[in-house]
């Protein structure tokens, strides 16, 4: 049963049991734990309800100072550190870790410095060649100085956005539509970077810029589809400028193999007429002491050598019998070519075809022996 209720228990404030139901005396209590910690601390109350003694305030204090040092002791994350000011001023960075430090006394600020936060924005601007662009963009960064982070500017976020806005319209403003929409872009970025790094480090605000990306320039919708016509004139011309250096590529190592083969022809050419000239030479140096040592069978030698390579491919035979007046033409061309006409005669065409030149040989040397018979009979009939 519940103190409080109708024959409940002892009241646990020590004021027996409470008949009329009202709440307890607060000042009641206290005073009953200020003499409990006087008896503790050797001090007592007065008696008679005199208030709290020495010891009951010594008890409170030791009791608020224990809460007091408690509260001092926090907890710095890997991935944070803490600046502490102590009365106002700057007294260290701590790392992370378990950490103690006098509450009220000392102000800690926690700043994680490992993380990377973005900051997006995007507008309208003028390049360089009087053309308004659409640029957004995003900065990527973290904190390399908690002291001039949390110290040297009251809103250092608000300051990197001014800061990038700046270096953004700079930048731009000294560039080209071209080299911001499409060419340059990497480099661009690069360059407000560098320049909004430079704009934050000249504001103390301990912000050190990790990457800026140009999400996509493009130019105003009212002169998108002009702009488009531009990029493919553009993308055309790469294309051909491609294919004119592809073709290039192939005619022109194809033309110098072609001069190359051509030269080395030349030179085999050179070397062959120069090494015959040579044999020439020398062929008829030798030849000439033939000649010193036997002049009339070099003589007749090199006649019929002479005749031979001129008459060894001639389809006529020109027939000179000694001591005989006529000289006797046999045009070999034109016998085959008769018989190849005669429809009568295709077998003694094609055998007359199928005839190798010693068989021609052999027909001529025939013919010749029959007319030296015929020439020597006709000599003896006129002796007689």
């Amino acid at each position: 049963m519940a103190w409080n209720e109708p024959g409940g228990g002892k009241d646990p404030w020590g004021g027996g049991n409470n008949k009329s139901g009202s709440p307890p005396d607060l000042d009641a209590a206290l005073k009953d734990i200020g003499e409990k910690f006087g008896k503790i601390f050797g001090g007592g109350g007065s008696g008679s309800g005199g208030g709290i003694g020495a010891g009951a305030i010594v008890g409170i204090l030791l009791i608020l100072s224990v809460v007091w040092a408690l509260l001092g002791f926090y907890q710095i994350d890997a991935k944070e550190k803490a600046l502490v000011l102590r009365l106002g001023k700057f007294h260290e960075i701590v790392g992370d870790g378990l950490h103690w430090n006098p509450p009220v006394v000392d102000i800690v600020t926690r700043v994680r410095v490992t993380e990377e936060r973005q900051y997006q924005t995007r507008g309208q601007m003028l390049t360089q060649d009087e053309n308004i662009v659409e640029l957004p963009l995003t900065v990527h960064y973290n904190i390399k100085s908690v002291k001039d982070f949390v110290l040297n500017v009251k809103a250092p976020e608000y300051s990197l956005r001014h800061a990038t806005d700046s270096a953004l319209r700079h930048v731009v403003g000294s560039s080209g539509l071209d080299e911001v929409v499409s060419t340059g872009r990497e480099q661009l970025s690069i360059d407000v970077e560098t320049r909004l790094q430079s704009y934050l480090d000249s504001y103390g605000t301990g912000i050190n810029v990790v990457k800026v990306n140009i999400l996509e320039a493009k130019p105003p919708s009212a002169v998108k589809a002009a702009y488009d016509d531009v990029i493919k004139a553009r993308e055309d011309r790469e294309r051909v400028i491609n294919e004119a250096q592809a073709y290039a590529n192939g005619i022109v190592p194809e033309a110098r193999g072609r001069a190359k083969r051509v030269l080395e022809e030349a030179k085999g050419y050179q070397a062959r007429v120069v090494a015959d000239a040579e044999g020439e030479a020398e062929r008829f140096e030798k030849l000439f002491h033939e000649y010193q040592k036997a002049p009339e069978v070099t003589r007749q030698r090199l006649y019929l050598d002479t005749m031979q390579s001129v008459m060894e491919n001639s389809s006529k035979i020109l027939v000179d019998v000694k001591g005989g007046n006529n000289m006797l033409y046999l045009p070999l061309d034109k016998i085959m070519q008769q018989q190849a006409s005669s429809p009568g005669r295709s077998s003694g065409s094609s055998q007359m075809r199928s005839l190798s030149s010693a068989d021609i040989n052999l027909i001529t040397e025939a013919v010749i022996d029959r007319i030296r018979n015929q020439s020597s009979n006709s000599q003896r009939r006129e002796s007689r």
